[in-house]
């Protein structure tokens, strides 16, 4: 028996060509297949899916701060109390320990967080949401610690601009959560316990006059009277 020549060999791989060709556009593909593939199949096994970065995608935190909210509350210890007032994008504070140390702050906020300034280098910085606010206040060369809960009228924070003996005063009152209060009368002369804030009705008793006291927000005063 004769074994084919070369001649016959090349026309048999053209015709199979041929024939891979025909199926593929039969079946509409209309593309060779893919050599990695092939040897793939020829071997028994899948190709390998493309890889990818294997990095999962994360997203920044978002913090629950009300564009107004008022708080009020004391520091940690119990040495003082502090009410924080925010409204759109501003905020007022104040410490006070109804003796002597007392301070108004006040500076914006953006994105729940505060960073208050005041007079004599007092400052409050910290973090609010919908809850309560939490941060570090400095006035009077001392630090405290605090956290403090949201506040619903008649709680937050009061002022007033009194007379005492014929001369301007200021008063400033945190009325907590609780009713409890705290506050200051500063004159001229000294400073000095508040007295006692109506808070229902808004009004006190200044130097055996009385006083309307106007509630403070974020959007009314800046704590300096």
């Amino acid at each position: 028996m004769k074994h084919p020549g070369p001649l016959c060999t090349l026309l048999a791989g053209v015709v199979l060509a041929g024939g891979i060709g025909i199926v593929n556009l039969a079946t509409g593909t209309g593309v060779a297949p893919v050599a990695g593939a092939a040897n793939a199949a020829a071997a028994g096994t899948t190709a390998a899916p493309p890889k990818t970065s294997g990095v999962p995608k994360t997203e920044a935190p978002q913090v629950d701060a009300p564009a107004r909210a008022d708080y009020a509350g004391r520091v940690t210890g119990g040495g003082a109390s502090v009410a924080v007032s925010v409204r759109d994008g501003h905020a007022i504070a104040y410490l006070c320990d109804g003796k002597k140390v007392e301070a108004w702050l006040q500076g914006v906020t953006v994105g729940g967080k505060l960073d208050l300034k005041g007079a004599k280098n007092a400052s409050l910085t910290g973090s609010f949401d919908a809850a309560a606010v939490t941060g570090t206040v400095t006035a009077s060369g001392k630090t405290w610690q605090f956290i403090a809960p949201t506040a619903k009228k008649p709680a937050g924070l009061y002022r007033a601009a009194p007379k005492v003996k014929g001369k301007p005063a200021k008063v400033g009152w945190i009325v907590q959560p609780d009713g409890s209060q705290v506050g200051i009368l500063t004159t001229e002369a000294d400073s000095a316990a508040a007295p006692a804030l109506d808070a229902a009705a808004g009004t006190a008793t200044v130097d055996g006059a009385p006083v309307t006291a106007e509630p403070v927000s974020g959007l009314t005063g800046n704590g300096d009277f």
